[in-house]
């Protein structure tokens, strides 16, 4: 959606009233027959956004509660901090890049290891960790356990996204990575 020629901040806050500190949103106005001044505007959809429909045009809450906040929608992806889509709280919200945003998540739902950036080679018949970094791979090595290698998937999280690594990131700022049968490497 082109954000620059949608909704502004002013007439956002002439149909919505916005809480900062519990990220929900009441309407100011009716926009519907169904709908009453004070109800909590929008709902969620698949991925677990909440969605809020003004003028016709259906906006995520997080990139509302944005321009409300700051007065414009930012040019990059809004990451939730605690990873919970549904709370829009300004103190939750921060401007990251895709690739950040990304750094910020859990493990995929069909990740075996029930660790991020780790996955059993049966080749080797060993743990491998890998990271995604600015769209390339990196192979951080392979590893007797899925322990050994997620905290090298972690210590490469923290060098590389910082305070957007996730995943017990606070117990490995300033620790490095375990050492593994092969080195970090950039496949691409």
């Amino acid at each position: 959606m082109n954000y620059r020629a949608a909704v502004t901040a002013d007439r956002l806050r002439e149909v919505l009233d916005y809480d900062p500190l519990t990220g929900i949103f009441r309407w100011r106005i009716r926009p519907a027959n169904r709908m009453r001044i004070g109800q909590i505007a929008g709902g969620g959809h698949v991925k677990g956004y909440r969605r809020i429909r003004v003028d016709g045009l259906l906006y995520l809450a997080h990139r509302l509660a944005w321009l409300f906040v700051h007065g414009d929608f930012p040019i990059l992806d809004i990451d939730h901090i605690d990873r919970n889509r549904d709370n829009n709280a300004i103190e939750n919200l921060r401007v990251a890049t895709t690739s950040l945003n990304c750094a910020n998540s859990r493990h995929r739902r069909n990740n075996t290891s029930g660790f991020k950036g780790v996955e059993w080679r049966k080749a080797k018949q060993k743990w491998h960790a890998g990271i995604m970094v600015d769209g390339r791979r990196l192979h951080l090595g392979t590893f007797d356990t899925p322990e050994a290698a997620h905290a090298a998937y972690m210590a490469a999280a923290v060098k590389h996204f910082g305070e957007f690594a996730c995943d017990g990131v606070a117990q490995l700022l300033g620790t490095d990575a375990p050492d593994s049968d092969v080195g970090e490497t950039r496949n691409g």
